[in-house]
């Protein structure tokens, strides 16, 4: 049994949400740690070091990255080469598409209610909000709703109102699903296992 995920973030807008859904979704007996990183770069250059020199038994690793711009199927796979390099090939990688942003813009009732904003839940028919996954600026899109929107203390407000079984951004639901799979061991991953969904690189996410 996973006793301890650790989760390699890459700033502190997603550890706010993380720290809300997290106990949501993790079994009783299942810990996670959460280390934040002063952005992408950051986060890629610390992934072989910690991943190696982490010594503590049962614990299994997760890396959040945002998309912004990459090539999503490239990102994956040369995080997920870091990973291998640092002989931690179970590692699970997830890629939020493209940003943290449209994970809220997946779930506009979250916002109207963390916000107090009537009538954003009835918007999200609406064609950009029907797949946030898509919109490049999700945070600019966020920020035409809620004036003077911070992403931190926003992350803080949203994340408790956010309903993990509605949510129209696929990134969110594919992230959910791995967490919850990876802490009961439902799949098991080594080099070879290509075939594996975890290395299925048609999912980008």
């Amino acid at each position: 049994m996973v006793k301890q995920l650790v989760f390699l973030l890459e700033e502190p807008s997603m550890a706010e949400v993380l720290k809300v859904l997290l106990p949501k979704v993790l079994p009783d007996d299942v810990g996670f740690k959460l280390i934040i990183h002063d952005g992408k770069q950051d986060l890629e250059k610390s992934i072989p070091t910690r991943l190696r020199q982490w010594k503590t038994p049962n614990t299994y690793f997760v890396i959040v990255r945002d998309q912004n711009s990459d090539d999503c199927v490239k990102l994956k796979q040369r995080l997920k080469h870091l990973c291998q390099q640092a002989g931690k090939p179970d590692t699970l990688v997830r890629i939020v598409c493209h940003e943290l942003e449209a994970w809220f813009l997946g779930d506009l009732a979250a916002v109207e209610k963390a916000f107090k904003i009537n009538g954003l839940a009835k918007q999200q028919p609406n064609k950009k909000f029907r797949n946030p996954d898509r919109l490049a600026n999700a945070s600019q899109e966020l920020g035409k709703l809620i004036k003077n929107y911070e992403k931190r203390q926003g992350a803080r407000a949203i994340a408790p109102c956010l309903d993990l079984s509605n949510n129209r951004s696929s990134s969110f639901q594919v992230f959910i699903k791995g967490v919850q799979d990876l802490a009961q061991q439902r799949f098991i991953v080594s080099i070879n296992a290509r075939e594996s969904s975890f290395y299925n690189d048609k999912d980008c996410l």
